[in-house]
């Protein structure tokens, strides 16, 4: 389970909490009239059954809500069931008037705050209303004996303090998850930012090696068609010339190509570093003051993108550590990271497996696993001098 699926889950909950106290409010009010014989089973019955219909509505309520939308007429039949279960099982907040706070909790959310306060304020007056009319059907809490004016004082102030702080509490809940899914797609937008402009660059470099030769070749080309019925050997010279720019691009593209391939260590270091951290990752590079041996560069530079690749795909990191060291007898290379997908622990995947492959072509070797501590550690290890 990634971040936002995590946060996701915990305002679920927060969320559907309400409708889980309605309940133990309802069990305690029952077992209390049960055992003094003042269960009434013709009123009880009926506030059962529309208390589970809102129970079984303020789920897809809520999944609503969090997709971001207002389902207006599952509020309204949730409300028409809410104000139901009250009346009849009674509607006193230690009683089954509870549920107008359960369903004012899931109600408020997702509109402006104007119309939060009003459906608040609603809320209160049925709820103070509904029990002040039926004090008298000895509804409130088994075994006190109140008059009028203190049902109507303890009503309102109990309706009152819940009504003006489950509102706003529920409604922080779901602003902070959804700055959550918005930081989580920043992050996402951020990386593919990066790659992409990894990619730019690439391409531009391409671009300024062999765009020119490439074009002088379509023009020469083109003018060799048209000289060749008129002066065969002014059109053979050209093509001679096309010939000779065509190596010299062919040329260039191939030390485009390898040197893209024989990555430069200190620019794919500093590219995966950006990488990582547009993606959220906070990431630590320790490099050795002096220049790697010959030939330890460009396969360190690609086992450190390939590990990188695979912080990104395959875990959930917050954290990644790059270091290199080297000794007269070898050199290597440690990437770890707080992140280990489950897949990992079983399956290396076909990214490090080339990298293995590579590293054994030049007489070294690499071990990738996930440590006791919860991390993921990557160690790529080639003696000197390099025997590839």
């Amino acid at each position: 389970m990634n971040e936002i699926e995590r946060a996701r889950r915990y305002t679920w909950h927060v969320l559907i909490s309400g409708i889980a106290a309605t309940w133990v409010v309802i069990v305690v009010n029952f077992g209390a009239r049960l055992d003094a014989g003042l269960l009434n089973w013709w009123r009880t019955v009926p506030a059962l059954a529309a208390a589970a219909a809102f129970t079984w509505l303020c789920p897809r309520i809520i999944r609503e809500l969090m997709d971001r939308r207002y389902p207006t007429r599952l509020v309204v039949v949730a409300a028409v069931l809410a104000c139901a279960t009250a009346l009849l099982g009674g509607p006193d907040l230690a009683s089954w008037g509870f549920i107008l706070v359960a369903w004012l909790s899931i109600a408020t959310l997702n509109i402006t705050r104007l119309a939060s306060l009003l459906i608040a304020a609603g809320t209160w007056l049925f709820g103070v209303a509904a029990a002040t009319a039926t004090w008298r059907d000895g509804l409130f809490t088994v075994g006190l004996d109140l008059a009028f004016d203190e049902v109507l004082f303890v009503n309102a102030l109990m309706y009152g303090v819940l009504c003006a702080i489950v509102p706003p509490s529920n409604r922080l809940w779901v602003w902070t998850w959804m700055l959550t899914e918005e930081a989580h797609k920043g992050r996402e937008a951020h990386t593919k930012l990066a790659l992409a402009e990894e990619r730019l660059r690439f391409a531009r470099d391409l671009h300024d090696l062999v765009g020119h030769q490439l074009s002088a070749i379509a023009v020469k080309t083109e003018l060799a068609v048209r000289l060749s019925d008129v002066d065969a050997d002014a059109a053979r010279a050209e093509m001679s010339e096309v010939n000779a720019l065509t190596r010299k691009a062919l040329k260039e593209l191939r030390q485009a190509v390898r040197g893209y391939r024989e990555l430069d260590l200190a620019a794919e270091v500093n590219s995966v570093k950006g990488v990582l951290e547009a993606a959220g990752v906070r990431c630590e590079v320790l490099l050795p003051y002096r220049d790697l041996p010959s030939g330890v560069a460009p396969v360190f530079a690609y086992a450190v993108r390939e590990a990188v690749t695979n912080v990104l795909k395959h875990s959930t990191a917050t954290f990644c550590e790059i270091s290199i060291r080297f000794t007269e007898q070898e050199a290597e290379l440690v990437v770890r990271n707080d992140g280990v997908a489950r897949r990992q622990a079983v399956d290396l995947g076909s990214g490090l497996a080339g990298m293995g492959e590579r590293l054994a072509a030049v007489g070294g070797e690499m071990r990738a696993t996930p440590t006791a501590d919860g991390q993921f550690l990557l160690v790529a290890v080639v003696s000197l001098p390099l025997t590839g």
